[in-house]
């Protein structure tokens, strides 16, 4: 387990800081956090710094080992860790991915106004909770049959839109196009099989959410418009969750083969949580393979998640598909990792990047960003909680030369679950909420308790961060009217 992170922190500008090579035995390469003063603080007190430290100390790895403004403390990888690793020489590690993989969000877009839904909104929370059922074990209403399922894992949110839920469209403006190449079923356990096969369409528990949210303020027109946004008050909505049990069974299952490949293959861990595999490896494959399996699962249940909304708006609202104008803006993983081509030294080269707790951030022009938006950048997803801000942003060309195109995911936690049910009860969470004129459905109050905005880090001084930085640019800010928690 990582400790404190006890060496000196060199400060590179107001918003980046290096975890020098030189802070702990076996480093490899410099560690490089962004984040302002103020954000600092509780990273002093955070193993997550120690983290940066170990990342920095796995073989192949290329440039620094990198933390985003929301970093903290996670399994083997601080959540909110960037690091990219050679093909060749470097490794691929669960614990840069994470146990929720392919947690992500996404944004729909309404021709809504506030006013035009605010008498409805009871009603629409209610319907959305019924069709979308959420929290641990949570049980959808698709039966899938094994043949289903294996379908699903390779051909994700494509497998939903040729069953009607969706449309071509939506896959166009989803990482990926919802399709991670490389899935093979057979690399998953009968027990995430079994996992997976009931929760299809369902929400996750913890800090996941479904919004219901208005426009608060838009930072560049030009851009908002072409993604849109058209002006405060417009309505959307959005889903944050990812692979539910079958993509934590993904995780869980690949850490022993993990721990043993790293002694077959010589590898020095600093931390065992840091388990890995050379990523040409027959291990190192296999998780690959596994994990983007999961991966597919988690967009492809974002996308059934959508058409349900979808269908709630249309049921409660009582006008049809066209009037509400719910299109998809974007989809966006923030647990995953890819191999992507990016600039070394002056070259291209094939990397395996791992973002954990980090969104994808690419500039314009990259051909992985989709047509529509291939001129401004693509566009990242920063999800608050409850009663807090959610982000657009748009990818920067500094990110790509900074920091393998990556930026922040979501505010961070500050404070352990267990802390936040000692800070205050769900009871008073919920009473703050609706003084605030915020609608909530919620499994239990003791999630309310978990999630609280002072567990977590100010979301504002998150994305201030990333943009005063340039490795994503502010495009909108919007706020909650209604939250669905697991």
């Amino acid at each position: 387990m990582a400790k404190q992170f006890e060496g000196q922190l060199e400060r590179l500008d107001d918003y980046r800081w290096r975890v020098p090579r030189d802070a702990n035995a076996g480093m490899r390469t410099d560690g490089i956090l962004y984040a302002d003063e103020e954000l600092l603080k509780d990273l002093r007190t955070d193993p997550a710094l120690g983290q940066v430290a170990n990342v920095a100390c796995l073989p192949g790895i290329i440039g620094s080992s990198l933390a985003m403004p929301d970093c903290h403390y996670g399994y083997g990888f601080p959540i909110g860790g960037v690091a990219a690793f050679d093909l060749d020489e470097g490794v691929i590690s669960p614990g840069g991915v994470g146990y929720d993989i392919n947690c992500g969000v996404r944004l729909l877009r309404t021709d809504l106004a506030v006013a035009e839904v605010s008498e409805r909104l009871d009603a629409l929370c209610d319907r959305i909770f019924h069709k979308v059922p959420s929290g641990v074990g949570g049980k959808g209403e698709m039966r899938l049959s094994e043949k289903d399922l294996r379908q699903v894992l390779v051909q994700g949110a494509r497998w939903a839109v040729r069953q009607g839920y969706g449309t071509e469209d939506d896959l166009e403006v989803t990482e990926e196009h919802g399709e991670l190449a490389g899935a093979d079923p057979s690399a998953l356990s009968e027990r995430a099989l079994k996992r997976g096969r009931p929760q299809l369409g369902t929400l996750g528990s913890g800090n996941h959410f479904l919004e219901v949210q208005r426009v608060d303020e838009i930072y560049d027109p030009e851009a908002a418009s072409r993604l849109g946004i058209l002006e405060p008050d417009q309505v959307a909505v959005m889903i944050h969750t990812g692979s539910r049990g079958l993509g934590y069974q993904v995780c869980d299952d690949s850490l022993p083969p993990m721990q043993q490949a790293a002694g077959k293959y010589g590898i020095e861990l600093p931390d065992r949580q840091l388990a890995c595999a050379p990523v040409q490896s027959p291990e190192g494959q296999r998780y690959f393979s596994a994990m983007a399996c999961a991966a597919n699962y988690g967009w492809c249940n974002r996308q059934i998640i959508t058409h349900r909304v979808r269908e709630a708006f249309e049921k409660v609202l009582r006008v049809g598909a066209e009037r509400i104008g719910l299109q998809l803006v974007y989809d966006v993983a923030h647990n995953v990792a890819k191999f992507e081509d990016h600039a070394v030294e002056g070259e291209t080269r094939r990397l395996c990047v791992h973002r954990k707790g980090a969104t994808r951030a690419f500039g314009p022009g990259r051909p992985e960003v989709a047509q529509r938006y291939r001129d401004l950048g693509q566009p990242v997803l920063v999800p608050g909680d409850m009663g807090t801000a959610s982000y657009l942003l748009l990818g920067t060309e500094t990110a790509m030369q900074e920091t393998w195109g990556s930026t922040c995911h979501g505010a961070g936690r500050r404070m352990s679950r267990k802390a936040a049910l000692r800070y205050q009860q769900g009871s008073e969470v919920l009473e703050k909420l609706n003084r605030q004129d915020i609608v909530v459905r919620s499994a239990g109050k003791k999630t309310l308790a978990e999630e609280a905005p002072e567990a977590y880090k100010d979301v504002d001084r998150v994305v201030e961060v990333c943009h005063e930085a340039g490795i994503s640019r502010r495009v909108a800010r919007l706020c909650p009217l209604a939250v669905v928690k697991g």
